[in-house]
């Protein structure tokens, strides 16, 4: 019987302690560990939040930007073509006076061809013979006027064969210079300097292609040719002119003198 209580005493001691020796498992908190995930999610979403804003922002300042660039550049197309239909306007009106200088010159230049030559050659009242002079600092378009107005409000002809052989050496690319080739080429013609004449009126149908004044070139080389009583060369540049420049007045002038010939 006291063995039995011994033994029950070891076993019970024994028993008890390999209780004891068993570890224990850790113990979670699963609700701290949700809040720590809840919280760094709401951090993310939050630094998402700020940037897209910040992109947002910045998008509708560079459309602002876009808006008044494109304002201004609305501004400035309307400013251009406000100026180029002024500046068309200046050259539709300076091309409607040079074509009235020019008619106004072809008339006195006719009309000088029945001029008896001592008064066309005349220069006891002009600038030159009185001492007066011209000044020769001038411009390309003062210095085209001055050989005009010795020819329509001067009659000094003869003064005016210098005066656009001058132009035509000092402004060789004026947008003048067909003009002034021609006019020139003309009053050589009336009186009578055949050759300089041609070479003038030559001038202008080989360099100035796209000049009004070149069909009336075409017409005069033909009337020099003619003069010349060269009739072959003639008629090819009277039919040039007609293949070219049906419509012009140049043309219907031709007409008649290729029938002729």
């Amino acid at each position: 019987m006291k063995l039995n209580k011994v033994l029950f005493g070891i076993l019970l001691t024994a028993s008890t302690s390999s209780v004891l020796a068993v570890p224990q498992a850790p113990v979670v908190d699963v609700n701290s560990s949700n809040y720590g995930s809840s919280n760094s999610l709401s951090e993310q979403l939050a630094v998402l939040e700020r940037k897209l804003d910040s992109r947002n922002r910045a998008q509708v300042k560079i459309q602002r930007q876009l808006d008044q660039l494109q304002t201004e550049m609305n501004e400035l197309r309307g400013v251009t073509e406000l100026h180029t239909h002024q500046l068309s306007q200046v050259l539709d009106r300076q091309r409607e006076l040079y074509q009235e200088l020019d008619r106004r010159v072809s008339e006195a230049l006719k009309t000088s061809a029945s001029v008896p030559s001592v008064i066309a050659n005349d220069t006891s009242t002009s600038p030159v013979s009185t001492g007066q002079g011209y000044s020769d600092n001038l411009t390309e378009n003062e210095a085209y006027d001055r050989a005009l107005n010795l020819v329509l409000k001067d009659k000094r002809y003869e003064q005016a064969i210098p005066e656009f052989r001058a132009f035509n050496k000092s402004f060789p690319q004026s947008p003048y210079a067909p003009n002034a080739h021609y006019w020139l080429g003309q009053l050589l013609f009336n009186k009578g300097e055949l050759v300089e004449a041609e070479q003038e009126f030559l001038v202008v149908v080989e360099q100035f292609s796209e000049s009004a004044k070149r069909p009336d070139a075409l017409l005069k080389l033909a009337m020099v040719a003619q003069k010349n009583n060269n009739n072959a060369k003639a008629k090819q540049l009277y039919q040039q002119l007609l293949k070219e420049y049906p419509d012009s007045t140049s043309a219907k002038l031709a007409k008649p003198r290729l029938d002729s010939l």
